[in-house]
C-alpha cells in the first residue's frame, strides 16, 4: 500500500465523484419523477443485482458454502437493503447537504462500536474526536426548520439509522467482505436483498404510473443503478486495496462537498451559517477519529518502548 498509487486514486476520486453526484440526481427523481423512495429502491436493489449476476458470468468463479451463505444473507440485510432504504427515504425528506453530509459521520460510529464490540481502546483523541463529529452532526440533524432545502428531523435522523446499518455490515461481516471478490460478495448480497425487498417494495414499484415517466428520469435511474451502485461498488475495492485506510478514509469528505456544490448550482438546496458550521465539525471531527491510533497501534507503541527500557 502507498499514498502514491494512481490508480487507488483514480478509482476513489471517481467513485466518490459519481456518489456525490447521486444524491441530486435520486432527490430529482424522488421530486420531479413521480416514484416513491420505496419503488426506486426496489429499482437500485434489483438493477443491480441484475448487473453483479451478469458481470459475475465473465469473472473468475468462487465457491461459497452454505455457511458464508447464511452470513452474506445477513450483510445484505445491513448493508444493502436496510442501508438503502432508509437513506432513499431520508433524503426524500430532507436536504441533498444534510443527507450526503450526516453520511461522513461512519468513521465516528465505526469507532464507538468498535469500542463496544472489538474493544478498541478510546483515548482522549478519539473522544475529542466524537465529540466534535457529533456535535456537527447533531446541529444538522435538529435543524429542522423546513427551509428552502426541505430539511426535517425524520429525514436526517432516518439518514443516520442508514449510515448505522452500514457500519455494523463493515464492522460484523468484516472477515467475510475479506474473503471474497466484489463481485462475488455483492452479486449475493444484492440477490438476497432484492429477494427481501419482494413484499416490502413491490406494490409501490407496480403503483408506477411507467408510461408517464420521463426519458430524463429514466437516465436517472439508469445513472443511480449503473454507475453510482453497479461501479462505485466495483471501483471502492481497487482503491482499498491500495491505500492506506487512513487515506482511503479522506476521501468520505468528496461526496458532500459534490452534493453541495451540485445541489445550490441547480437550486435544490441553500447553505447557511448553521450547515457550514455542522459541516465543519463533521469534517474535523472525522479527521480526528481516522487519524487516531488503533489497539494495535498503541501496543506496538508500548512494546517498543518496554523494549528500549529493557536495553
Amino acid at each position: 500500500m502507498t499514498e502514491k498509487h494512481p490508480a487507488g486514486h483514480i478509482a476513489l476520486s471517481v467513485a466518490y465523484i459519481l456518489f456525490g453526484l447521486n444524491v441530486p440526481v435520486m432527490k430529482f427523481v424522488l421530486t420531479d419523477g413521480g416514484i416513491s423512495p420505496v419503488a426506486l429502491t426496489f429499482f437500485r436493489i434489483g438493477g443491480a443485482a441484475f448487473l453483479f449476476w451478469t458481470a459475475s458470468l465473465f469473472t473468475h468463479k468462487e465457491k461459497v458454502p452454505r455457511r458464508d451463505l447464511l452470513l452474506l444473507f445477513g450483510a445484505s440485510m445491513a448493508g444493502i437493503f436496510f442501508n438503502q432504504l432508509f437513506y432513499v427515504i431520508g433524503l426524500s425528506l430532507t436536504s441533498p447537504i444534510d443527507a450526503s453530509v450526516i453520511v461522513t459521520v461512519a468513521p465516528i460510529l465505526t469507532m464507538i462500536l468498535a469500542a463496544f464490540f472489538l474493544k478498541e481502546p478510546i483515548t482522549w483523541q478519539k473522544a475529542t474526536g466524537v465529540f466534535i463529529g457529533v456535535s456537527g452532526a447533531l446541529l444538522l440533524i435538529f435543524n429542522n426548520n423546513m427551509d428552502r432545502g426541505g430539511a426535517s428531523l425524520a429525514g436526517n435522523l432516518l439518514c443516520i439509522l442508514s449510515t448505522l446499518t452500514f457500519v455494523i455490515y463493515l464492522t460484523a461481516f468484516k472477515n467475510l467482505i475479506l474473503r471474497y471478490s466484489p463481485v462475488t460478495l455483492m452479486k449475493w448480497m444484492f440477490l438476497f436483498a432484492f429477494i427481501c425487498s419482494l413484499p416490502f417494495c413491490l406494490h409501490d414499484a407496480s403503483a408506477v404510473d411507467y408510461r408517464a415517466i420521463s426519458i430524463k428520469t429514466w437516465m436517472e435511474i439508469l445513472y443511480i443503478v449503473g454507475l453510482a451502485t453497479f461501479f462505485c461498488y466495483l471501483m471502492i475495492p481497487v482503491g482499498q486495496k491500495r491505500l492506506r485506510p487512513t487515506v482511503v478514509s479522506m476521501y468520505n469528505y468528496v461526496q458532500p462537498v459534490v452534493s453541495s456544490l451540485v445541489a445550490i448550482a441547480v437550486g435544490m438546496d441553500v447553505f447557511g451559517w448553521k450547515k457550514g458550521l455542522a459541516t465543519v465539525l463533521v469534517f474535523v471531527g472525522v479527521y480526528v477519529v481516522t487519524h487516531s491510533k488503533t489497539r494495535a497501534q498503541l501496543e506496538a507503541e508500548r512494546k517498543g518502548k518496554i523494549s528500549q527500557d529493557a536495553n
